[in-house]
């Protein structure tokens, strides 16, 4: 059986801004359907092979491909194929939720926007918050917002760059819930951050963006067998501070 073409293929990518080199060679490949981290400190390049790939740069050299489609010759292609999320929310604060999502809508030009509005209000729990301004939302409840907007007009790959920067624990752990749940529905992501705890949570695959260059790309069981065997002791199991940051505000 011929098998599924990648949903993002990246080559020999090459970016400079005047004598600083930024992106140094970077290849790496997506499957559909599947969550990609893009792992790597401030400065490292996430955001710039994330605007790359997203046709709102032109790279000095190498090729990319999303959805099939070349990013320097189809870019109108990969726009339609695509949506991106910021590292902050791009929502109108003035507008209510449902009005946001209905302003979307009608300019990517779907089928009764107010019904789509509806639904993905109900899918990322902000039903009863839809008819508020997003001034009175919290952080989780603007990146859901900002999230459930991306997904207008079904996109089979989303950008999502640094979605949870400056969101408190309970707004990560929301945005987390709808990463996994995008994915399970077939989905393919590409998530940069720079949370290692963030990487480990969420992608079946992961690489390391270092000085320009990937330097690592596997899962986390093929990135820990790069590490020597660890020493097995045996002592009392501790809950991490997950566990219990859910046990004590009441969450499942």
């Amino acid at each position: 059986m011929e098998t599924a073409s990648p949903a993002i293929r990246v080559h020999g990518l090459r970016k400079s801004y005047q004598n600083l080199s930024v992106l140094k060679g970077v290849d790496f490949e997506v499957v559909r359907g599947s969550i990609f981290a893009l792992l790597g400190s401030n400065g490292a390049g996430k955001t710039t092979v994330v605007r790359i790939l997203s046709t709102l740069l032109k790279p000095d050299g190498g090729t990319a491909s999303v959805h099939g489609f070349d990013v320097g010759t189809e870019p109108r292609r990969v726009r339609e194929s695509i949506s991106l999320t910021g590292q902050f929310a791009a929502v109108d604060e003035i507008l209510t939720g449902r009005e946001n999502l209905v302003l979307v809508g009608r300019l990517r030009r779907v089928g009764n926007p107010r019904e789509v509005a509806d639904e993905l209000l109900g899918r990322f729990g902000l039903a009863d918050a839809g008819d508020r301004r997003v001034a009175t939302y919290s952080g989780g409840m603007r990146r859901r917002l900002d999230i459930a907007m991306s997904l207008i007009g079904d996109p089979p790959v989303i950008f999502l760059d640094e979605p949870t920067t400056g969101l408190d624990p309970e707004g990560r752990l929301e945005v987390w819930q709808v990463i996994q749940k995008l994915a399970h529905g077939g989905t393919t992501i590409l998530l940069t951050t720079q949370y290692l705890d963030e990487a480990e949570k969420l992608a079946d695959r992961i690489a390391i963006l270092h000085e320009g260059t990937i330097i690592v790309s596997g899962t986390l069981a093929e990135l820990r067998e790069l590490l020597p065997p660890a020493e097995v002791e045996y002592v009392e199991r501790q809950p991490t501070l997950e566990e219990i940051f859910l046990a004590i505000v009441g969450r499942r």
